[in-house]
């Protein structure tokens, strides 16, 4: 199985949620600039960014700033929401490998309906096999949301394989036991983790996957 994250793998959409949660911020008197929110809130979960947040502002936020926050995200997305380049070619070829497919994002359930019908990749995706670490309670870094995913087509932890492009969302991988990919620029810092591998463009993702499908059927042989 092949299961995908969503922000920055197949949704160009982090950095703007990450400028909302800036603008947050600054709101409550911490002065973060947008470039260095990204770096800090990427990947992580909204709850864990509210006390963040509080702690660095000396604020206290409302009981309700996980959903406005949310709800900010959304209705951005609804507009502005664009593909990760390569995203729409990768993920066809990947369907056509006959892999079964998998979304588990930190993102909600809405965002991502968001994030997929503006984009047109809810055209290629069944609902039901997206996954929301919000809406389960179970975020990354934690393992949960992907050792669930496989458990949805009763696929060991073994035969997955991760795409993912943040930190937080390699180490859910490992935890899980599954093998990760990591899209990133490769002149970028990555987790020293024994085996994972790397690629800097999706349209390098594929030929990754053909190459370790070939070498397991050469080892069953």
């Amino acid at each position: 199985m092949v299961i995908f994250d969503c922000d920055g793998v197949l949704v160009d959409g982090e950095y703007l949620s990450t400028c909302i949660m800036a603008r947050e911020a600054r709101k409550y008197g911490w002065n973060i600039t947008d470039e260095q929110a990204n770096k800090m809130f990427t990947g992580g979960e909204l709850a864990k960014i509210r006390d963040r947040i509080a702690q660095e502002s000396g604020a206290t936020l409302p009981d309700d700033w996980d959903m406005h926050v949310q709800n900010l995200i959304v209705s951005m997305m609804k507009t502005d929401a664009q593909t990760v380049d390569g995203a729409e070619d990768m993920l066809k070829a990947t369907l056509s490998l006959g892999l079964p497919v998998r979304i588990g994002s930190n993102s909600s359930m809405a965002e991502m309906e968001a994030k997929f019908s503006s984009t047109g990749l809810d055209q290629m995706l069944d609902e039901e096999r997206i996954h929301s670490g919000r809406d389960l309670n179970m975020p990354k870094p934690r393992p949960d949301l992907y050792l669930y995913a496989a458990e949805q087509d009763n696929i060991p932890a073994g035969n997955c394989i991760v795409l993912e492009d943040s930190n937080a969302g390699v180490e859910a991988a490992r935890l899980a036991g599954m093998a990760c990919v990591l899209l990133r620029d490769l002149d970028k810092p990555a987790p020293e983790w024994p085996g994972l591998y790397r690629i800097g463009h999706l349209s390098e993702f594929v030929p990754l996957l053909r190459r370790i499908m070939s070498r397991q059927k050469r080892e069953a042989a």
